[in-house]
């Protein structure tokens, strides 16, 4: 449990990255900007049309007498809200990545730089980074889609669906989340998206304990677009130890061979088609 701390700690220490270099954070504040008025609009559209999509999919409770019609349909329509939010917050930092990528490529560039030690390029042409990013963007959003329908699914259970399934679905755009703010750091270092998930895997609960916090912030309002800039030099911390880790106090005693503590780590592989 302490890792989800130590995720936290990342998270913080990106932050405090960017305010020590504001220009750099002025500089990753672009593309997070231009995605959030698209995402804006896209969410009023769904917060003015969800009651009507919700009439439309319950023809049958059409002569349903009061309060029944009323509980079903306000239940369905706030699911409806909430597993909007739920892909606009993970597919907002896939599209703003996508966006931004040569931001952010300089970014993280610049966070390892200050670090010390190597500096990881790609060395490849930008269209093929957005190529790859792109690729793989869609290959996580279809496995967060694929949650997102057992999730709200499950909303109808009653009690579980109001209490626990909200939790779980937080805890999925977390850690998505988390795998996508590393992935720019991650891509550099020649990790394809397999590798990347395993070494992920690996340390579930620090990826919770920087993915869960932010997701929750991402909730907010023009939140994400000030968060983003930090966010993306936090997770290129949190890379840097994953692949190369360095001793430390929080590190957990008696860990063994095969976690991501040690060698066991996956080794990056070069990049594929």
């Amino acid at each position: 449990m302490s890792d989800l701390g130590v995720g936290f700690g990342y998270l913080m220490k990106g932050q405090r990255w960017v305010a020590r270099h504001g220009r750099w954070f002025g500089f990753g504040l672009l593309p997070g900007l231009v995605t959030l008025v698209v995402y804006a609009g896209a969410l009023i559209g769904l917060g003015y049309g969800a009651d009507d999509l919700v009439g439309w999919a319950t023809p049958f409770a059409d002569d349903w007498s009061s309060p029944w019609q009323g509980i079903l349909r306000t239940g369905l329509t706030a699911l409806v809200f909430v597993f909007g939010l739920f892909l606009a917050v993970i597919t907002f930092t896939a599209m703003t990545l996508l966006v931004g990528q040569p931001f952010y490529e300089s970014l993280s560039e610049e966070v390892d730089r200050s670090e010390g030690g190597e500096v990881p390029e790609s060395g490849l042409p930008l269209w093929r980074e957005l190529w790859i990013s792109a690729r793989d963007s869609v290959r996580i959003l279809l496995r967060v889609a694929l949650y997102g329908i057992i999730l709200f699914a499950c909303g109808f259970i009653p009690v579980i669906g109001q209490t626990v399934v909200p939790a779980v679905g937080f805890c999925v755009s977390g850690y998505f989340l988390a795998e996508e703010l590393t992935a720019v750091a991650l891509q550099r270092r020649g990790m394809v998206l397999k590798d990347r998930l395993t070494l992920l895997r690996g340390r579930r609960m620090l990826v919770l304990g920087f993915g869960v916090p932010l997701t929750l912030a991402f909730l907010v309002p023009f939140v994400a677009v000030f968060l983003m800039p930090g966010a993306v030099a936090g997770a290129t911390l949190l890379a840097r130890d994953l692949v190369d880790p360095a001793p430390a106090p929080e590190a957990e005693p008696g860990a063994g061979p095969g976690t991501a503590d040690d060698a066991g780590a996956p080794a990056p592989r070069t990049w594929s088609a």
